[in-house]
C-alpha cells in the first residue's frame, strides 16, 4: 500500500485516485499519522458486503446470551401511593 503525505496527495489527487483504481488502496497521512485510506468503489463495497455477512443476526445474538437457570434476587420496593 502506497503512503502519501495530505499535501502531495491533494497535489497528485489524480495519481492517487488512478492508483487505487487499479486495486492498489493509497494511504494518506496528516503530520505524519494514518489519516485515511483511499479505495476503489468496488473495493470498498466488496468488504461492506463481507462485513454484513459475517455480522450476527438479532437472534443469534439473543441466543448467545449466557443462561445459567438461577434464580434472580428481588430488591424490596416500597408501594407506590395510589389515589382511587
Amino acid at each position: 500500500m502506497s503512503q502519501w503525505p495530505l499535501q502531495d496527495a491533494k497535489n497528485r489527487f489524480s495519481a492517487v485516485v488512478d492508483a487505487a483504481l487499479a486495486g492498489e488502496p493509497q494511504r494518506v497521512t496528516r503530520r505524519g499519522k494514518p489519516a485515511v485510506v483511499v479505495l476503489a468503489v468496488e473495493e470498498y463495497e466488496r468488504l461492506l458486503r463481507l462485513e454484513k455477512a459475517e455480522a450476527p443476526t438479532f437472534a443469534e445474538m439473543l441466543l448467545a446470551i449466557p443462561q445459567d437457570g438461577g434464580e434472580f434476587e428481588r430488591r424490596p420496593l416500597p408501594l407506590r401511593p395510589v389515589d382511587l
